[in-house]
């Protein structure tokens, strides 16, 4: 492969990453289906790759939540306030049960030759489609008086289940962003606070997800590694970087207005679009 269709490459699955990790479309699919056409990987490589490549966007989540990441760590040293404790512990009660369900999880797919992405594509469509829904009748209720939930108002037992749905995740055609805020739009959550509570616990999912790869799948991303060189690589974490940074900021911006709605209502139709693909080509 020449140096220039390396940068090419590069750029292009940086933009995939960028874009499908904070869509409702999976992430790892996507690098799946490009990483299998731009450099000729296998099934296991690009799934171990689509994970290994989650660096940019952890990147990115952490420039744009360190105040909460700073707050978080303050509490660990014995400061913080209640609200910062909170976060914590939602942090780390997500992250231990995502742990607990996305790690077989991963070692189950990985050793599957393909797998079906269509048919949880199709799953989440119909899911934000509910939650455009959910939104709209929320918001009404709202108008009434009648509160949305904040992190605040959550418990336990709704940090376990979306820890589950995280988990959930691990597998390829399931999208970590999508399938976590639709269960906390489902549990009636304020849609802003939705997607903010998905993306920081999204950062601390992501880096398990990198740290697994390298350990259970090692041969897989030296793989990728060599398909693109260290260069394209540098290259991939920068542009998925940088297109992250803008997607967060437009989808936290955009889901504390009334314009949500139409917004999840298209995103489930993209995630739908996308799994009648994903079945019409046999992947």
């Amino acid at each position: 492969m020449t140096t220039f269709l390396q940068l090419l490459y590069s750029v292009i699955i940086g933009i995939i990453q960028g874009v499908s990790e904070w869509l409702p479309v999976s992430s790892k699919t996507q690098i799946i289906v490009s990483s299998t056409y731009l450099l000729n990987l296998s099934f296991k490589q690009a799934y171990t790759f689509g994970l290994f490549m989650e660096v940019g966007t952890i990147f990115a989540a952490v420039i744009y939540f360190r105040k909460e990441l700073v707050e978080m760590v303050r509490v660990l040293l014995g400061c913080g306030n209640p609200a910062d404790r909170r976060l914590l512990i939602y942090v780390v009660v997500v992250t231990a049960v995502t742990g607990l369900m996305g790690a077989p999880l991963y070692l189950v797919a990985d050793s599957l030759p393909s797998i079906a992405l269509g048919i949880p594509m199709l799953l989440i469509g119909v899911v934000l489609m509910a939650d455009a829904a959910v939104i709209f009748y929320s918001r009404r209720r709202r108008e009434k008086g009648v509160n949305l939930r904040k992190l605040d108002n959550l418990t336990l037992k709704d940090y376990v289940l979306v820890g589950v749905s995280q988990g959930v995740a691990a597998l390829p055609g399931v999208s970590r962003s999508g399938i976590t805020t639709s269960a906390m739009l489902l549990l009636n959550v304020e849609a802003d606070e939705a997607f903010r509570l998905s993306f920081v616990a999204g950062i601390f999912a992501s880096i398990a997800a990198f740290g697994l790869s390298l350990v259970a799948s090692l041969s897989n991303v030296e793989a990728a590694v060599g398909a693109i060189g260290l260069g394209g690589i540098a290259v991939v974490v920068v542009a998925s970087t940088v297109i992250s940074l803008f997607l967060i900021d437009f989808l936290i911006k955009v889901a504390g207005k009334s314009k949500i709605v139409y917004v999840t209502s298209a995103l489930g139709i993209i995630a739908l679009a996308t799994g009648l693909l994903y079945l019409a080509f046999g992947i």
